[in-house]
């Protein structure tokens, strides 16, 4: 039995009375919601992962494959060092950047996650400069402000996404990059955007990168999607092209969703530091070591057997434009039902915004079952051919 502290003495010298108990996560209460909920025809469309027509979220047969030879041959699991798998870092870097890049001011390191890598990026930029600014657009994931207000950053917002249009708000961008000073951090999105799917052009983003150039930002990249949009080499053009002319730049890479690991938490920080690489990499290996020591490696060595074997990557590539082909079918096909949805069909990725309000949300989910977050963002993945019509007719009863 645990008596509370009755005396003020004993309060002080609580370690943990002056804690405030912070607010459940929407998503994960969503997530139990759904699962209480007993009808068998409810729709999950909160939860951001990738679900197949059946509604599975499968383990990608090149990964079995890998995992299979990792089985086989694997020998020790003794730490891998601070940077991780020296190999999974050199082939990422290839498949994100492109072949044939100057590595010569290249710092990788292999992070538990894109979230690893973005706390990563967020705590040297905090630790160089204290209270140094960052650009964030507006909506976006919701884990981006606390991971950078978590780590000492001085947020700073601007309007990324129109509602009235479905895409990008341009000139608000513009506007933003334009008040931004030398030596602020800008978030971008490389593609995909979470929660929006709004991407910007080819054009939009050569405009984006002269601004990040002009003013002498620090764009920290975002890049956790790449291959669910338009490709992988059309996903990661805008990101290569910036981080190929910048001085500075951070790219936080994730494998979770474009090779389905998950559960594996498997990522990468990259840093372009044109003067300042051993400082970047010392500093970094600091920072990881006082957070998580070493790093996870079963993940990051199944990607680096999918990438260096060339009939395994042929079998992912595979895989992976069946995943963005199925996406690109559900948005078509949602557009093409209700005529207020048409953006939809333009947008990338797993996420849409729609233009719904927190009551119509709440009254899709207690008249029909359908789940998604209260900002009206749905995982297109939920969809398939089962439940599409019910989704629609669920949104016209609501007014849409």
């Amino acid at each position: 039995m645990t008596l509370a502290p009755s005396l003020s003495g004993d309060l002080a010298r609580d370690p943990f009375a002056d804690l405030k108990l912070q607010p459940p996560d929407a998503l994960l209460s969503l997530i139990k919601a759904y699962r209480l909920d007993p009808r068998p025809t409810k729709i999950d469309l909160g939860v951001g992962v990738y679900r197949d027509g059946r509604g599975a979220t499968p383990v990608f047969h090149a990964v079995k494959a890998a995992e299979a030879e990792l089985l086989a041959a694997q020998d020790t699991k003794a730490y891998l060092g601070p940077e991780g798998d020296l190999g999974f870092l050199d082939h990422l870097s290839e498949l994100v950047l492109g072949e044939g890049v100057d590595t010569s001011d290249l710092v990788g390191m292999q992070t538990p996650g894109g979230t690893g890598a973005l706390r990563l990026a967020a705590e040297m930029a905090a630790m160089a400069r204290p209270g140094t600014r960052i650009w964030l657009g507006t909506p976006t994931w919701p884990n981006h402000p606390q991971i950078f207000e978590q780590a000492g950053l001085t947020l700073q917002t601007y309007r990324h996404f129109d509602p009235a249009t479905g895409a990008v708000d341009f000139e608000a961008i513009r506007e933003a990059l334009h008040r931004a000073q030398p030596g602020d951090l800008v978030l971008l999105h490389g593609c995909c955007h979470n929660p929006t799917g709004a991407d910007f052009t080819a054009v939009q983003w050569k405009q984006v990168n002269a601004l990040v150039l002009e003013r002498r930002l620090i764009p920290l990249i975002d890049l956790a999607y790449q291959g669910l949009g338009l490709g992988l080499d059309e996903d990661a053009a805008g990101p290569r092209a910036l981080f190929a002319a910048a001085d500075n730049a951070l790219i936080a890479y994730s494998c979770d969703k474009n090779f389905g690991l998950y559960r594996e938490r498997t990522g990468a920080l990259f840093a372009r530091a044109r003067w300042h690489a051993d400082t970047v990499r010392s500093t970094l290996h600091f920072l990881a070591r006082c957070a998580w020591s070493m790093p996870p490696d079963h993940g990051a060595a199944a990607v680096r057997l999918i990438l260096q074997s060339p009939e395994l990557s042929r079998l992912w590539r595979a895989e992976l434009t069946a995943m963005r082909e199925r996406l690109a079918a559900m948005r078509a096909a949602v557009a093409a039902a209700l005529p207020a949805l048409e953006p939809v069909r333009g947008q990338h990725g797993l996420f849409s915004l729609l233009p719904l309000t927190p009551h119509q949300v709440e009254a899709l989910r207690r008249d029909a079952g359908v789940y998604m977050a209260g900002s009206g963002r749905i995982n297109v993945a939920g969809l398939n051919e089962a439940n599409l019509s019910d989704f629609i007719a669920a949104l016209s009863a609501v007014g849409l």
